[in-house]
């Protein structure tokens, strides 16, 4: 093996993170159809949800209101049975009168403030109900797509394997030091912690270099030469 053979493992070892990292972000990218069709989901959730709150605040003004209704019913049904029994005069008969009266223009009252709650309590049950109908009919669809996706991602984890295998058989021939320090450039530079010395300059920033520091990564020894601008290891082919 030639002096350059470690930066060279290296070398491939950064074309093969390149491709991996291709991977990852092609993995990590949602197909539109299954983007949309979640993002329909979430709508159909959180409509349904606030519906369904909205519709409850409706059933237990409901609820109140048709207590009470009964309840002035009762007194109601209770002062004629008492104007009946007890009232022997006409002013007895005026007194339980006034009250049946005003107990009767109360449940009337409230049967009528009942209709309109009633009525949108129909309409909040309805779109509960479609929403339901809607999220039901979607989910075949959202479940294939998701499946498709799922093949999706393990197909493109399958392609990356030859890519880590061989990876991990070059880094176990290249200093421990040398590849951690390489990781940690490359995560910190997107993605290029090795480049090549070009026509003088530092491919990775453009920067033209120091002879002594072109000579020097010319040798190919470990540790790497670095760039004194960007701090990359430097690599100088042919």
């Amino acid at each position: 093996m030639s002096d350059t053979g470690p930066l060279q493992s290296l070398q491939r070892v950064q074309e093969l993170d390149l491709e991996l990292d291709r991977l990852r972000a092609e993995e990590a990218s949602i197909p539109d159809a299954l983007r949309d069709a979640r993002a329909q989901q979430e709508r159909l959730n959180n409509d349904l949800e606030d519906t369904e709150i909205t519709l409850e605040g409706v059933e237990k003004q409901i609820r109140g209101l048709e207590q009470d209704l009964t309840g002035t019913q009762e007194q109601t049904r209770r002062a004629k049975e008492e104007q009946e029994k007890n009232a022997f005069d006409a002013r007895a008969q005026s007194q339980y009168g006034s009250r049946i009266q005003m107990l009767s223009e109360r449940a009337e009252e409230m049967a009528e403030d009942l209709t309109p709650l009633r009525e949108r309590q129909r309409e909040l049950s309805e779109r509960a109900s479609g929403l339901r109908g809607e999220h039901r009919a979607l989910r075949p669809e959202l479940e294939a797509l998701e499946t498709q996706d799922e093949a999706r991602v393990q197909a493109l984890r399958d392609q990356g394997e030859g890519a880590r295998q061989e990876r991990a058989r070059l880094v176990a021939g290249i200093d421990a030091r040398t590849v951690k320090e390489y990781d940690h450039i490359r995560k910190a530079k997107k993605g290029l912690g090795l480049v090549e010395i070009r026509g003088g300059r530092c491919t990775g920033c453009n920067v033209m270099l120091p002879v002594n520091v072109q000579q020097k990564a010319a040798q190919g020894k470990l540790p790497p030469v670095k760039c004194p601008s960007c701090g990359r290891f430097l690599i100088k082919l042919g």
